[in-house]
């Protein structure tokens, strides 16, 4: 180990293949796409240089807006919805004292399924007539509330965002579950000697202690918001008119389909500088809370 530590090229050799590997499928096509995307292309014929041209007609492209509140809406979706139900969950699962494993796996379970597995499932159970939804709600005698659930503009984004949360919200569960189980229990006994309640313990001990955890998957949320692609292509393929549209599947429409690489090159710029700037937002926030806090 000594002599590891003092040969630094011995870390580099060690470090070497996977930078290789980053930089082939990562830097090399990302700095393709932003050279790309100065350029009019079809793939085939010679390109042409039209400068900024591709990100002034993103500014007036309707579907690219209507593409980015999608991507807005699993953020939203995630924070609000999505984020409260796995820590209740968690907090449910720490007070278990038998079966938690039975209980953990069968919570995680789902996120070892590929996205198409999972699409192809809840196209199932959204499915209008032999659908499980809807076959519920019928035995329930609620045949009124019944819907056509990803060919209704007005609902097959929130079940696409339904779908994507069930696959990732075990994924996330056991990771907040790991940060509970290892706050202190000397901090949450002396609270109950001081008389404080579970609600008490909870907001004032167990969510401080775990906020580094919490950030963490907020910030993991956002980026698998902004890049958010496959369970969308599997159960809606953007559709009805592209009212489940993200800027990944806009992206893929343009580029891959309608052959216009360099405009598809230019979403993929804003997706990734997006992402870039959510990331920066949120980590300057949590930091700027920690300064207060000291």
């Amino acid at each position: 180990m000594n002599n590891v530590l003092t040969r630094p090229w011995l870390f580099l050799m060690f470090l070497l293949p996977a930078i290789g590997l980053y930089v082939v499928f990562m830097g090399i096509p990302l700095v393709q796409s932003l050279y790309y995307a100065f350029f009019q292309w079809d793939g085939v014929t010679e390109m042409t240089f039209v400068g900024l041209d591709n990100f002034a007609g993103l500014l007036e492209d309707e579907v690219f807006r209507r593409s980015f509140f999608n991507n807005v809406s699993f953020i939203l979706f995630s924070t609000f919805i999505s984020m409260p139900i796995i820590v209740a969950v968690a907090l449910l699962l720490s007070q278990v004292r038998r079966f938690q494993t039975f209980y953990r796996t069968g919570v995680f379970l789902p996120t070892v399924l590929s996205t198409a597995v999972v699409g192809v499932l809840w196209l199932y159970i959204y499915h209008p007539d032999a659908g499980l939804l809807n076959n519920f709600l019928r035995l329930l005698k609620l045949d009124s509330l019944t819907q056509y659930w990803l060919s209704d503009p007005k609902w097959a984004m929130i079940s696409v965002l339904v779908a994507n949360a069930w696959q990732w919200t075990g994924f996330y569960v056991v990771l907040v579950l790991a940060a509970i189980l290892g706050v202190p229990r000397e901090l949450t006994e002396a609270a109950e000697i001081d008389g404080a309640n579970v609600w008490q313990k909870t907001w004032f001990i167990t969510l401080p202690l775990i906020r580094p955890v919490l950030v963490v998957i907020f910030l993991l949320n956002v980026s698998g918001s902004m890049k958010a692609l496959d369970i969308i292509m599997v159960m809606t393929e953007g559709g009805p008119f592209q009212t489940t549209d993200v800027l990944a599947t806009y992206m893929v429409t343009k580029a891959f389909r309608e052959y216009e690489y360099g405009y598809g090159s230019a979403i993929a710029v804003v997706i990734f500088l997006l992402t870039l700037l959510f990331a920066w937002i949120i980590q300057r926030a949590n930091k700027k809370e920690q300064e207060v806090e000291l």
